[in-house]
């Protein structure tokens, strides 16, 4: 490593993925103690092992708290400009009731304003990314001033993300840097999302992912472009304003009001449990769509009309024969959507539509000649016994189509395979691909036929 020209050796450490490999480096050479301190991240994680390691009477005191060991990290460097600290996902798993879990503990309180004191300020004017995922046990009950330390000493800052933590936006400072956001698993209280919506008024990504303690979130934020929100299970009044919106993942259970104003809206994934009242306004530049609900006609008969949607994705929560009585049919779909070019139906969408055609047939819509993709999930291994819902569809689709079907797991794949093999000498216009799936994992055996 000596013999490297110094430049190289600094861009090597810049891509080490955990930090305490630096601190090995360090005490390897002379010259890579001198160049360690001019990395730009730093990636410092407690791993379960080290926790359960500074809980054992056997290991304790040979183990250094975590906190001396980050300040120290901190204090080191000349020029960062990222820095992502937590626990690992593993350590979600201790809770309250865990023998070795004291209440009072605070070594990985890492949300602390007064241990971040000691080290963010140092180093905050450089930081364009900063991430800290706190140790929950610790934190849940310990309200944190962190976010109106971020904002004073980050100035430059232009990605935040904070997991695991009860925060407060007590005394934020605008921050007009900041162009994403995450806050996962966190705590705020009701009036917190305006704040937030204030100080960070040119926020383009955000995620909110189960935080709780809102009655009425509201998001405005005129620069917004994708934003990801999973709502925890409290029934709530949501509200999205945002303009410049293109790209809206929200899961929610069931809202007492929905209001979403987003004129520029291509990509839209929707996951809820009861749409009781729900009302979709138009989405005149919508393209893909994406569904998961558990009665699937009952929603999509709320888009008066989507000829706009290219890309159709639908899923179930559950079988939809224990749910409703009408049937999602295709006739339906393509009524309602009818310039798709894509169709991905999950397998108890593709076994409801199956149920319809059964009962109703299948008329030739003017939708499905334009349809250029088919990917469905069949829930049984008894292929055959789909077939006469599946070249129905074949028919009267266009020679360019292309299907994809994944077949359950216990299905015989020789079977399957001889049969569709028959089976595209008369149907030649289809590019089959059959693969095994199983608790929504694909296990490929078998390429276009």
């Amino acid at each position: 490593m000596d013999d490297l020209p110094p430049s190289l050796v600094l861009e090597i450490l810049n891509r080490l993925a955990d930090s305490a490999d630096l601190a090995r480096c360090r005490v390897a050479s002379k010259s890579l103690n001198v160049l360690s301190r001019e990395v730009r991240s730093v990636n410092l994680f407690c791993s379960l092992d080290r926790y359960l390691k500074s809980r054992a009477v056997e290991t304790r005191l040979l183990v250094m708290p975590f906190k001396v060991i980050l300040k120290s990290l901190m204090n080191d460097f000349v020029a960062l400009d990222s820095v992502s600290i937590g626990v690992e996902k593993s350590l979600g798993r201790i809770s309250y009731w865990h023998d070795d879990v004291e209440d009072w503990s605070d070594d990985l309180f890492l949300t602390d304003v007064g241990f971040a004191r000691e080290w963010l300020p140092a180093i905050g004017r450089g930081l364009t990314s900063l991430s800290i995922v706190d140790f929950w046990v610790q934190s849940c009950w310990r309200q944190s001033k962190i976010l109106a330390l971020i904002t004073l000493c980050c100035g430059n800052l232009q990605e935040l993300e904070l997991k695991n933590a009860w925060l407060s936006v007590d005394g934020l400072n605008r921050l007009n840097s900041l162009k994403c956001l995450t806050l996962e698993f966190i705590r705020l209280d009701d009036e917190d999302l305006s704040e937030v919506n204030y100080n960070f008024p040119h926020l383009e990504i955000l995620n909110l992912i189960g935080v709780g303690g809102l009655n009425e979130p509201k998001i405005h934020l005129s620069h917004l472009k994708t934003c990801r929100w999973t709502v925890s299970n409290a029934p709530v009044s949501l509200s999205i304003c945002a303009p410049s919106l293109s790209k809206l993942e929200l899961k929610c259970v069931k809202p007492k009001s929905l209001i979403i104003q987003t004129p520029m809206l291509s990509d839209f994934h929707f996951c809820l449990q009861d749409a009781s009242g729900l009302q979709v306004n138009e989405f005149p530049c919508l393209r893909k769509l994406q569904l998961h609900f558990p009665c699937l006609y009952s929603l999509i008969t709320t888009f008066s009309s989507a000829r706009t949607i290219k890309e159709l994705t639908l899923n179930t929560m559950q079988r939809a024969e224990s749910v409703e009585s009408v049937k999602l049919c295709l006739d339906t779909l393509f009524e309602i959507f009818p310039n798709l070019s894509f169709l991905k139906l999950g397998p108890g969408v593709f076994s409801e539509a199956e149920t319809c055609y059964q009962a109703e047939g299948l008329d030739e819509r003017i939708g499905m000649r334009d349809l250029k993709k088919i990917h469905a999930s069949l829930e049984t291994y008894k292929v055959e016994l789909k077939l006469p819902f599946i070249i129905p569809i074949l028919e009267k689709c266009t020679d360019s189509l292309d299907m994809e079907l994944l077949i359950y797991h216990n299905a015989d794949s020789h079977l399957a395979g001889g049969i569709m093999s028959k089976r595209a000498v008369n149907h030649p216009r289809p590019k089959w691909r059959w693969e095994l799936w199983k608790e929504g994992l694909k296990e490929p055996w078998a390429k276009g036929i």
